[in-house]
């Protein structure tokens, strides 16, 4: 419920699949010297890669993206990653369609106080 009415009611696949937009990607920095010169670079790595891609969350070595765009189907953007995955010095990554807690948060957004 927002502001006292139903934004969103079924399942939650139907749920995501119609008020989720994007992937999450979250990427875990490999442990080491010039951990913030790398950390430079592997935004850039996806500000380019990925256009539209929002850094939602960064902490010490954990960057959260939200990827909007569907221009890339999820199996080719598994692909991009493990091909980037050591030039980049990327310890762990995780690339998922958006939670039902986002889309939840997203609709809280749309709330008048």
């Amino acid at each position: 419920m927002v502001n006292g009415s139903f934004r969103c009611l079924g399942p939650i696949q139907h749920l995501k699949n119609k008020f989720a937009e994007g992937y999450t990607l979250i990427i875990k920095v490999k442990v080491g010297a010039n951990v913030p010169q790398r950390t430079d670079k592997i935004k850039e790595f996806v500000r380019t890669t990925f256009p539209g891609a929002v850094l939602k969350q960064e902490y010490v070595r954990l960057l959260t993206y939200h990827i909007p765009s569907k221009t890339y189907p999820w199996s080719q953007m598994f692909g991009i990653m493990e091909k980037s995955r050591k030039q980049l010095d990327i310890e762990d990554y995780s690339l998922g369609q958006t939670s039902l807690e986002q889309v939840f948060l997203q609709l809280a957004s749309l709330q008048r106080f």
